[in-house]
């Protein structure tokens, strides 16, 4: 897209600023666009990434390859790599979105003022979406299908660890949007790789309208406290699993092996298990041998280190430290713990939860009641894996992230999530 005629000069001297200007003439080229012209633009880079798969895998073998030299975590590697069943995935994910409803538009509320006032709360694009995140290259598809849908342009900066990854998708992604007529500057990767050019996005006040960190503590405590620009909060995942003295057995153990080890490197996978007391006896047993099978490391508290020796248990059982309640594994391990009641695990809870999900197995809707009434974090489980804490298990396609924080978006956000309001006053020559 050329620059237009008017743009400050001298030009802006940093390639960050630079990138967020652009992306601001874009967004204000989006936002009026119909649903069509965004839905045919995704795809197109549904269909370009198909295409272009060979080109994408090839460039992240060379991520996965450094990654592996340089020690990288098992978890951490396999966020990293994409094969061509990922991209046909991610793909299919685009797809999705496209067939969602454009949010853009939507009349929140409406009414006629005693006074003939037409007035109505509409959704609207935030503008600029700024997204800094670790190496998941994922996200960079997905984000970028999001904010599309939703009428915003993005800036994209991930890790180093995924650049070749990351510059092959926005390539493939750039040629899809020019090519069905929308700004190809919608889609952008943040230039530079040095702490800096993160600091200067974080510091874009007036041409960054929000950002969202996805990736670990550090990374979003860096974000929250260094940015002027407004942020999304998208916390971690220390999720628990409560079995409640009326739990059935066979349904806590399916709950607590799906919550670990369906996939234990993303967020919304299980931590902590709590168990009641009344039920250790019982439970205890049949969830370290299912956790064994599962090859989980169990970090237990003292009944649950004498469990395991009192039965004999297969399973790797070492002593619970502090840390251990606190901590995000993302691998195959969890702490366990036994508590008296209902209100001590909700106690723990609370203690060292990250506010991101929270599930309790129990036949007694009291229990559940109590627990979804107690327990203040974005997504509460009756009876159901915390693996379902997911924009696209909810319904909502491909998510953004998930938020831990009450202002704005909580929980898994999609298409609405992306938007802000405006309201649109008509009158007939009213004065006040």
């Amino acid at each position: 897209m050329d620059l237009p005629a008017d743009l400050p000069s001298p030009l802006p001297k940093s390639p960050v600023l630079l990138a967020a200007y652009r992306a601001r003439a874009a967004a204000a080229d989006l936002a009026p666009l119909p649903r069509a012209a965004k839905d045919d633009a995704l795809q197109a880079i549904a269909d370009a990434l198909i295409v272009r798969t060979q080109e994408i895998v090839a460039a992240n073998a060379e991520d996965v390859a450094r990654a592996k030299e340089a020690g990288t975590s098992a978890s951490i590697v396999d966020r990293l790599t994409l094969t061509r069943e990922r991209v046909a995935a991610i793909a299919a994910d685009v797809r999705h979105v496209a067939s969602l409803p454009d949010p853009v538009g939507e009349v929140l509320r409406g009414s006629t003022l005693p006074n003939g006032l037409d007035l109505r709360q509409v959704r609207v694009p935030l503008g600029v979406v700024g997204i800094i995140y670790e190496a998941r290259p994922n996200v960079t598809v997905d984000a970028a299908a999001l904010c599309l849908k939703s009428g915003n342009a993005v800036l994209l900066r991930g890790s180093s660890s995924a650049r070749a990854s990351n510059t092959a998708l926005v390539t493939v992604i750039r040629d899809a949007v020019g090519g069905a007529g929308l700004p190809a500057d919608a889609v952008q990767l943040v230039p530079g790789e040095s702490r800096e050019s993160v600091t200067e996005l974080m510091r874009a006040r007036g041409q960054v309208d929000v950002l969202i960190p996805r990736g670990g503590a550090a990374l979003i405590r860096t974000v929250v406290e260094g940015s002027t620009v407004p942020v999304i909060e998208t916390g971690t995942g220390n999720c628990h699993v409560y079995v409640d003295a009326e739990a059935d057995l066979d349904t806590a153990v399916q709950i607590l092996v799906n919550s670990k080890a369906q996939r234990p490197s993303v967020c919304n996978s299980a931590e902590t298990l709590l168990v009641h007391r009344d039920i250790a006896e019982r439970f205890l047993p049949l969830a370290l041998s299912a956790l064994a099978d599962a090859g989980v490391t169990v970090h237990g508290d003292p009944q649950v280190l004498a469990a395991a020796e009192e039965h004999g248990s297969k399973a790797t059982v070492v002593p619970a430290t502090a840390e251990d309640w606190e901590t995000e594994y993302l691998s195959y391990d969890i702490a366990a713990g036994v508590v008296d009641s209902l209100d001590a695990a909700v106690a723990h809870i609370r203690l060292w939860s990250s506010g991101h999900t929270e599930a309790i197995v129990t036949t007694s809707q009291a229990a559940a009641r109590r627990f979804t009434q107690l327990v203040d974090s974005a997504a509460v489980m009756v009876n159901a894996s915390t693996r379902f804490t997911d924009g696209g298990q909810f319904g909502f396609g491909a998510e953004i992230g998930i938020s831990t924080q009450k202002l704005h978006a909580r929980g898994p956000m999609g298409l609405p999530e992306l938007t802000s309001t405006k309201y649109i006053v008509t009158g007939d020559g009213h004065i006040r």
